[in-house]
Protein backbone atom coordinates (compact mmCIF):
# COMPACT_ATOMS: atom_id res chain seq x y z
CA UNK A 1 0.00 0.00 0.00
CA UNK A 2 1.41 3.37 -1.00
CA UNK A 3 1.38 6.41 1.27
CA UNK A 4 2.48 10.01 1.00
CA UNK A 5 4.29 11.29 4.06
CA UNK A 6 3.68 15.04 3.86
CA UNK A 7 6.23 17.12 5.74
CA UNK A 8 4.96 20.32 7.34
CA UNK A 9 7.32 22.78 8.94
CA UNK A 10 7.54 26.30 10.30
CA UNK A 11 9.41 28.24 7.62
CA UNK A 12 10.39 30.97 10.09
CA UNK A 13 12.02 28.38 12.36
CA UNK A 14 13.76 26.83 9.35
CA UNK A 15 15.18 30.15 8.13
CA UNK A 16 16.53 30.91 11.60
CA UNK A 17 18.78 27.83 11.43
CA UNK A 18 22.45 28.32 10.62
CA UNK A 19 23.86 26.96 7.36
CA UNK A 20 25.62 24.25 9.37
CA UNK A 21 22.34 23.21 11.07
CA UNK A 22 20.52 23.12 7.72
CA UNK A 23 23.35 21.16 6.07
CA UNK A 24 23.32 18.64 8.93
CA UNK A 25 19.53 18.17 8.64
CA UNK A 26 19.80 17.57 4.88
CA UNK A 27 22.68 15.14 5.44
CA UNK A 28 20.52 13.15 7.88
CA UNK A 29 17.65 13.19 5.36
CA UNK A 30 19.87 11.92 2.52
CA UNK A 31 21.31 9.13 4.66
CA UNK A 32 17.86 8.13 5.88
CA UNK A 33 16.35 8.28 2.38
CA UNK A 34 19.14 6.07 1.07
CA UNK A 35 18.36 3.53 3.80
CA UNK A 36 14.62 3.56 2.98
CA UNK A 37 15.47 3.05 -0.71
CA UNK A 38 17.79 0.17 0.23
CA UNK A 39 14.91 -1.38 2.21
CA UNK A 40 12.64 -0.95 -0.82
CA UNK A 41 10.03 1.21 0.94
CA UNK A 42 10.80 4.65 -0.52
CA UNK A 43 9.72 5.46 -4.07
CA UNK A 44 10.32 9.23 -4.08
CA UNK A 45 10.84 12.23 -1.88
CA UNK A 46 11.89 15.83 -2.30
CA UNK A 47 12.16 19.02 -0.27
CA UNK A 48 10.29 22.05 -1.57
CA UNK A 49 11.31 25.68 -1.96
CA UNK A 50 9.68 28.10 0.53
CA UNK A 51 6.05 29.13 0.07
CA UNK A 52 7.24 32.59 -0.98
CA UNK A 53 8.21 31.01 -4.33
CA UNK A 54 4.81 29.40 -4.93
CA UNK A 55 1.83 30.44 -7.01
CA UNK A 56 -1.73 29.27 -6.36
CA UNK A 57 -3.89 28.78 -9.48
CA UNK A 58 -7.69 28.91 -9.43
CA UNK A 59 -10.20 28.93 -12.26
CA UNK A 60 -13.42 30.81 -11.49
CA UNK A 61 -16.06 31.49 -14.09
CA UNK A 62 -13.67 30.41 -16.84
CA UNK A 63 -11.00 32.89 -15.71
CA UNK A 64 -7.60 31.84 -14.40
CA UNK A 65 -6.68 33.62 -11.19
CA UNK A 66 -3.10 33.55 -9.91
CA UNK A 67 -2.16 34.32 -6.32
CA UNK A 68 1.38 34.58 -4.99
CA UNK A 69 2.12 32.17 -2.20
CA UNK A 70 0.10 29.39 -0.61
CA UNK A 71 -3.67 29.10 -0.46
CA UNK A 72 -3.94 29.99 3.23
CA UNK A 73 -1.85 31.56 5.95
CA UNK A 74 -0.86 28.88 8.44
CA UNK A 75 1.77 28.34 11.12
CA UNK A 76 3.03 25.24 9.29
CA UNK A 77 3.88 25.09 5.59
CA UNK A 78 4.30 22.17 3.22
CA UNK A 79 8.05 21.60 3.12
CA UNK A 80 8.45 18.31 1.29
CA UNK A 81 7.18 14.78 0.89
CA UNK A 82 8.06 11.11 0.73
CA UNK A 83 6.23 8.44 -1.29
CA UNK A 84 6.54 5.11 0.52
CA UNK A 85 5.22 1.61 -0.11
CA UNK A 86 4.31 -0.19 3.12
CA UNK A 87 2.40 -3.29 4.15
CA UNK A 88 -0.07 -1.20 6.14
CA UNK A 89 -0.77 2.17 7.75
CA UNK A 90 1.01 1.15 10.95
CA UNK A 91 4.26 0.72 9.00
CA UNK A 92 3.73 4.09 7.28
CA UNK A 93 3.21 5.75 10.68
CA UNK A 94 6.46 4.19 11.90
CA UNK A 95 8.29 5.65 8.88
CA UNK A 96 6.67 9.05 9.51
CA UNK A 97 7.94 8.95 13.10
CA UNK A 98 11.45 8.15 11.83
CA UNK A 99 11.22 11.07 9.38
CA UNK A 100 10.02 13.41 12.13
CA UNK A 101 13.04 12.44 14.23
CA UNK A 102 15.37 13.06 11.27
CA UNK A 103 13.91 16.52 10.60
CA UNK A 104 14.09 17.45 14.31
CA UNK A 105 11.53 20.18 13.82
CA UNK A 106 9.63 20.70 17.08
CA UNK A 107 7.09 22.91 15.30
CA UNK A 108 6.41 20.62 12.34
CA UNK A 109 4.34 17.55 11.60
CA UNK A 110 4.25 14.71 9.13
CA UNK A 111 0.86 13.74 7.72
CA UNK A 112 0.42 10.12 6.62
CA UNK A 113 -2.05 9.87 3.76
CA UNK A 114 -2.88 6.76 1.71
CA UNK A 115 -2.51 7.22 -2.03
CA UNK A 116 -5.72 6.44 -3.90
CA UNK A 117 -4.79 3.72 -6.37
CA UNK A 118 -6.93 3.34 -9.46
CA UNK A 119 -6.43 2.43 -13.07
CA UNK A 120 -7.30 4.74 -15.93
CA UNK A 121 -10.53 3.92 -17.80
Amino acid sequence: MRFMLIVYLDEEAETSKSDAERDEMFRRCFVHSAEWKRQGVMEAGEPLHPTSTSTTVRVRGGKTILTDGPFAETKEQLGGYYIVDCANEQDAVRLAAEAAEIHRNPFGAIEVRPILEFSAP
